[in-house]
């Protein structure tokens, strides 16, 4: 929940983590199993096994795919563990580049032509885009301090 809502996404689709087992053999997938009888991984649920498990040394790995019809891809690493403090609130987004892709938006190829069109005001759909988009969105805009952190158990009872 902490990527999506770091990336601005709603959680609106299905997601996993792909990480090696904690067998030592094969990979383990942890998300949003597919009830349509099509999950081709036999996805564990995120929310009976955690993904912090997996999270444990410095330099652990995953491969986080969120909304599997627009396939983001994500590289997920522990670069270093910090002393908790106390005072602090946790998740917390400390840096970060660039806007989001918004939500449903095509994936890299969608967003690609999302772009072309906002920065052409002449363009046909340009329009209905930033109607779509809200009226504005500033692909190179992002602020730390902006990003709001949910909290997980009410995000799931949407889920489950």
């Amino acid at each position: 929940m902490a990527i999506q809502d770091a990336m601005g996404w709603d959680n609106a689709h299905l997601h996993d983590f792909t990480v090696a087992s904690l067998e030592g053999v094969d990979e383990d997938h942890i998300g949003i199993p597919d009830d349509s009888g099509f999950d081709e991984f036999d996805t564990k649920p995120g929310w009976k096994v955690k993904i912090k498990k997996y999270f444990t040394e410095e330099g652990d790995s995953a491969f986080y795919e969120y909304d599997f019809g627009d396939s983001w891809g994500h590289s997920v690493e522990l670069e270093k563990v910090l002393p908790k403090l106390m005072d602090i609130k946790y998740p917390v987004c400390t840096a970060g580049k660039r806007a989001c892709p918004p939500e449903d938006c095509g994936g890299v190829w969608g967003y690609k032509n999302l772009l072309d069109i906002i920065k052409a005001p002449r363009h046909e759909e340009y329009e209905s885009m930033m109607e779509w988009l809200g009226g504005a969105f500033d692909p190179e805009a992002f602020n730390a301090a902006e990003v709001f952190f949910t909290d997980p158990k009410q995000r799931l009872k949407y889920i489950i």
